[in-house]
């Protein structure tokens, strides 16, 4: 490394002194890195974010006097930096650290069950990889979170079967009807917070949400995504019926298939292309099924899963929406699919779910159009 090479500066935020050292001999292992100062709470960590200007931030998110959220809220609000959550795997913890991604926070890292158990080497590559990538993002003020829909109730799980829609609304031709496949990944529970609020609860399609994100945090992923939407949420189950107006989302801790009778298939086997769940196989069997009634919507973050999905969806006669690089937290998948050559359009976020209506309603209309 030259040695006039600008190190990149981490604020350590925790309660914990134990994991204040695990975490400030993780950052000082990497050349690259150097730990500009540490926080014991929430109050400390946005005084401390004002005064030290660090290029990116951990951000413990259960501590005393003002919490990780309080802390990521302020500090996105008022002086936004790059932020990094380090929390537990527990529902608690999946369930706030999906909170903290919605008020801006770029990416989480899962504490180990206790300090004992870390590894110092999965975790702190992981660690160190995560606060590089979002050091470099570019970080806006924002704290809002979507709100649910007034009179819209879903209860905590959010296990019920999703209705039917009527055949009387939506036309299907062959049994089949308009299917979406949105893929995402770093960025993308905030990137589909946001747009899900814009879809409508009678939408004449199903949509499957493969989000790249670790197993025990994917039901409490649908349970909150469930409270800002008017369509139906619930992560999805092995040989479920699809179903129009209904989001899946996809086991982390599995892929996802659409079987040739128009069901959920999971298989929790090996990672493809080094991703599990991986959005390629989901688009891939949904353009299989749907065919021309196929939509990929490909979302910010890294790496290029959903090139070969948006290949099979183009291929088949459907459309292909990607996330535009100026509202992408990381233009990695979107930027890939482009290169590739599989895109229909290249929309901002805020268009995007107006796309996706628009389409839906147009299949549903007259499918027979479009399909064989």
């Amino acid at each position: 490394m030259n040695a006039t090479a600008k190190k990149t500066r981490v604020l350590i935020v925790d309660d914990s002194s134990f994991m204040r050292k695990v975490l400030h001999a993780i950052v000082s292992a990497d050349p690259h890195m150097e730990v500009a100062g540490q926080a014991k709470d929430g109050r400390e960590a946005v005084a401390m974010a004002l005064s030290l200007k660090p290029d990116v931030i951990t951000m413990d998110l259960n501590m005393p006097h003002m919490d990780g959220l309080q802390a990521t809220e302020q500090i996105m609000s008022q002086n936004p930096r790059p932020i990094v959550v380090v929390s537990s795997e527990t529902r608690d913890g999946a369930a706030s650290t999906l909170v903290a991604l919605e008020l801006g926070a770029i990416d989480f890292v899962s504490k180990p069950s206790s300090g004992i158990d870390l590894d110092m080497n999965s975790v702190g590559d992981d660690l160190n990889r995560k606060l590089k990538m979002a050091a470099k993002v570019r970080v806006v003020r924002t704290a809002a979170r979507p709100k649910a829909h007034a009179g819209v109730s879903h209860p905590a799980g959010n296990t019920a079967a999703p209705k039917q829609a009527s055949s009387s609304h939506i036309a299907t031709a062959g049994n089949r009807f308009p299917l979406l496949v949105i893929a995402a990944s770093t960025g993308g529970p905030q990137a589909v917070m946001h747009l899900a609020p814009q879809l409508p609860k009678d939408l004449p399609a199903a949509i499957l949400l493969v989000q790249h994100m670790p197993p025990s945090f994917t039901s409490q992923y649908a349970v909150q995504l469930a409270g800002v939407t008017e369509m139906e949420v619930k992560e999805a189950a092995a040989n479920e019926a699809l179903a129009p107006g209904t989001i899946y989302v996809c086991p982390g801790s599995h892929h996802l298939r659409v079987s040739p009778q128009g069901r959920i298939s999971l298989d929790d086997g090996a990672r493809i292309s080094g991703y599990r769940p991986c959005a390629d196989v989901a688009m891939e069997t949904a353009a299989a099924w749907a065919g021309p009634l196929a939509t990929g919507v490909v979302l910010t973050g890294m790496g290029n899963d959903g090139v070969c999905g948006a290949r099979a969806i183009y291929s088949a006669g459907g459309v292909v929406l990607v996330q535009d690089e100026a509202t992408s937290v990381i233009f990695g998948m979107p930027a890939e699919v482009i290169k590739a050559g599989f895109v229909t359009q290249i929309l901002p976020l805020d268009e995007i779910a107006p796309a996706i209506e628009k389409r839906a309603r147009q299949l549903a209309s007259a499918p027979q159009a479009v399909l064989p």
